[in-house]
């Protein structure tokens, strides 16, 4: 599948602007936007026109974590249907228990190194 409008939900601006780089020079039409506030994500998400065609969402976030905002994303109908792209540090178990559930489709660690980042959004995009 073809990813254009995507979104990256992930409270660190260091990542994101490290996601952001790895997307331009995948040098695809891809239009990428950047929520650092996981609640403030998902009431614009309700809210919006166009809804992102992905949604890369961190794991480990203060106050709402990306498994409880991955929940409440599955529970509205119209937000259930957007691919979702678990990215961090949980239990390879709890991972593979969310794609068996069909709640997201794919998940990665936050990778090492800008190159691996590259290949994973290269794989993905």
């Amino acid at each position: 599948m073809s990813y254009k409008n995507i979104l990256l939900i992930d409270d660190d601006p260091e990542d994101a602007e490290i996601f952001e780089e790895a997307v331009k020079a995948l040098n695809r039409e891809v239009k990428l936007q950047w929520a650092g506030n996981p609640e403030r994500a998902l009431d614009e998400l309700q809210s919006a026109e166009q809804l992102p065609d992905l949604i890369f969402l961190d794991y480990n976030m203060p106050r709402i974590n990306g498994g409880e905002l991955l929940g409440k994303l599955k529970s509205i109908q119209r937000l259930s249907v957007i691919p979702v792209i678990l990215i961090s540090t949980p239990s390879e178990e709890f991972m593979k228990l969310k794609l068996d559930q069909n709640e997201i489709i794919k998940f990665f660690s936050k990778p090492n190194s800008y190159s691996e980042l590259i290949a994973i959004l290269d794989s993905i995009l």
